[in-house]
């Protein structure tokens, strides 16, 4: 996030001429629309504003964004990201990325950009599958999971995105999936991050992968599926009827029953996103015997990448004058007679 004079802008203001070519239904429709709507919430300017991305369904963000934008190569947007932010920090960078480009070929460079803390957003939309090139299982594809790639099923064990992002180093770890009214909210604390904000988004793939978050996305299962966190509030679900507490005997979380609204008689766990141990517990909890954490789970700002190399650049600077001529005449020289 910058610091900003707020200007007024609509959804209009953010929507390009393109055509948006992706498959109808597709889940990245909703998240672009959230975006659309959060940018004048958060009083950000189309002229100060740029979207990179690498390759895959998600990566065509830019296009349908009127600001500045950045189709990169696979896996690279985080250095391109980095590289922009470094060159003006004044402008805020939005990083969208998948959980193809985003966790294998680029795995490497969201780690770095996370550990070293790069003021920018970075939106990762999670649909575990290749959509793009039709299909193949992803680094977060579940155990089972058939594809081209796996036509006997996955064998692989599935990477966590935000597990990776909070080994990694993250200040900031959230989650919401695509069509969720708190999409906007979880943004719009990402912005508010001094730092690397890293979301987890799962995204419905409706040709290769459909319905695959169904079991806490829909609203049947929603009440029992979805643990929406929040600071300083407890840790309930079901309609307040249960919630996760902390078993003091094995140093794990567990779900608990709430009786007569009394969570603090169960041992319920007041959410607090500063601590990153409890932030771990969350993002690996499994599935099923456990609901799906979403919303803001980790927010412990520390100084900026580029902050930090801008005031060693300032230190290394002062009391000095550029002269070009004196550093070319420094150390050994040679006259070359014509």
């Amino acid at each position: 996030m910058n610091d900003m004079t707020p200007i007024k802008t609509t959804l209009k203001d953010w929507e390009t001429d393109q055509e948006v070519r992706w498959c109808p239904g597709c889940g990245d429709y909703a998240i672009l629309k959230a975006v659309q709507r959060t940018l004048p919430e958060i009083g950000a300017d189309p002229a100060k504003t740029v979207f990179v991305s690498g390759i895959g369904c998600s990566s065509r963000f830019p296009y349908y964004v009127e600001s500045y934008g950045f189709h990169t190569i696979h896996g690279r947007a985080p250095a391109f990201a980095t590289g922009i932010k470094l060159a003006n920090p004044e402008l805020d960078v939005w990083l969208v990325t998948g959980d193809g480009d985003g966790m294998s070929i680029g795995g490497n460079h969201t780690m770095h950009i996370l550990r070293r803390n790069v003021n920018t957003q970075i939106l990762l939309f999670n649909n575990e599958i290749y959509g793009l090139t039709k299909g193949q299982y992803s680094p977060t594809s579940r155990e089972g999971t058939h594809s081209p790639t796996t036509p006997l099923g996955s064998v692989d064990r599935p990477a966590l995105p935000c597990a990776f992002a909070l080994g990694a180093g993250a200040r900031f770890i959230a989650r919401a999936y695509d069509v969720s009214k708190e999409l906007s909210s979880v943004l719009k604390a990402a912005h508010g991050h001094q730092g690397a904000a890293f979301v987890e988004i799962f995204q419905n793939c409706i040709v290769y992968n459909k319905d695959v978050f169904a079991n806490f996305t829909e609203k049947a299962t929603a009440d029992t599926g979805q643990l929406w966190l929040k600071d300083g509030e407890p840790m309930l679900f079901a309609k307040g009827t249960k919630g996760i507490a902390l078993d003091m005997d094995t140093l794990s979380l567990k779900v608990v029953d709430v009786v007569d609204g009394d969570w603090q008689a169960a041992g319920v766990i007041v959410h607090n996103v500063k601590n990153r141990a409890i932030a771990h517990m969350l993002v690996e909890m499994p599935f099923g015997p456990f609901p799906m954490a979403l919303g803001v789970i980790y927010d412990d700002p520390r100084p900026t990448y580029e902050a930090t190399v801008l005031a060693q650049d300032a230190q290394a600077r002062a009391g000095k004058s550029a002269n070009l001529a004196k550093l070319l005449a420094k150390g050994q020289t040679w006259t070359v007679d014509a």
